[in-house]
């Protein structure tokens, strides 16, 4: 299928490994033109590189990057002054620590809200006037599960995510974006084989007492899938949902998480 995002500008924020790097690998393959971003420079370089020597990528599809904070100013001015005017908007942050809401004064929430919320948000503030201006725009935003079937641990990024999630299902429908092509949604992965699952995954183990590859194998286990997402697949999804056959899926929050979560709704 082609999904008519050839030569279309895509920001993939916190690109350099994990679920970021599989989308902008995916944009890739399809000859969208990357601008990959993440803090740190080496990583970077190598996701770079990578994207670049990747044989499915069409030889004209371009690779950028920019070491930057997205979730300050100055990072956001840094990458807009790269490239202004993006079609396609991937926004992904790594989650706040978790552990025990007791622990967390407000300086770790507002870092949470600034990461998960605020930033998401600022990102959309400044693209989708420009992307309805041109007849085309798709902003996919890399969540959680935890949004529906919260986790303890994980309460930092419960509110920020679910704040988002909030902001979204309105914005999303604002009738001179949606009207004009524009999309919204939410992207909320479960577990997937990430560096962010381990470390989750290391405070259950102490917790349990377990080994973290005994509270690893055990979360595969209770997955009706008996494993853990990987990111090429979770990539080929946020493809689609910037492409040109998604034009009708608005607000929306697209689970990929194996069938974990048991509601229907």
């Amino acid at each position: 299928m082609d999904l008519g995002i050839s030569g279309k500008w895509a920001l993939v924020c916190g690109a350099s490994k994990g679920l970021g790097f599989g989308c902008a690998q995916a944009l890739s393959r399809e000859g969208a033109n990357v601008v990959i971003v993440a803090r740190g420079l080496p990583a970077l370089q190598e996701a770079a590189a990578k994207l670049q020597a990747d044989p499915q990528k069409p030889r004209d599809a371009k690779v950028e990057l920019v070491a930057a904070d997205i979730t300050t100013e100055e990072g956001r001015a840094k990458v807009f002054a790269m490239h202004k005017d993006f079609d396609i908007v991937v926004t992904n942050a790594g989650g706040p620590p978790p552990g025990n809401f007791r622990d967390w004064n407000r300086d770790a929430w507002v870092a949470a809200l600034d990461a998960n919320m605020l930033t998401p948000i600022e990102l959309i503030k400044a693209t989708v006037d420009g992307m309805a201006a041109r007849g085309f725009g798709r902003i996919v935003n890399i969540t959680s599960t935890a949004v529906k079937a919260p986790l303890s641990l994980l309460g930092l990024s419960n509110g920020a995510r679910s704040g988002l999630t909030g902001f979204v299902a309105g914005v999303a429908r604002v009738s001179e974006l949606a009207s004009r092509n524009v999309t919204i949604n939410n992207l909320l992965p479960g577990p997937f084989e990430t560096d962010r699952l381990r470390k989750t995954m290391e405070e259950a183990a102490r917790k349990s007492g377990q080994t973290l590859e005994q509270a690893m194998d055990a979360r595969r286990k209770v997955n009706p899938t008996q494993r853990f997402g990987n990111a090429d697949e979770f990539g080929a999804i946020c493809a689609f949902l910037c492409s040109r056959h998604a034009g009708y899926i608005v607000g929306q929050n697209i689970l990929a998480d194996g069938g974990a979560y048991p509601g229907t709704f």
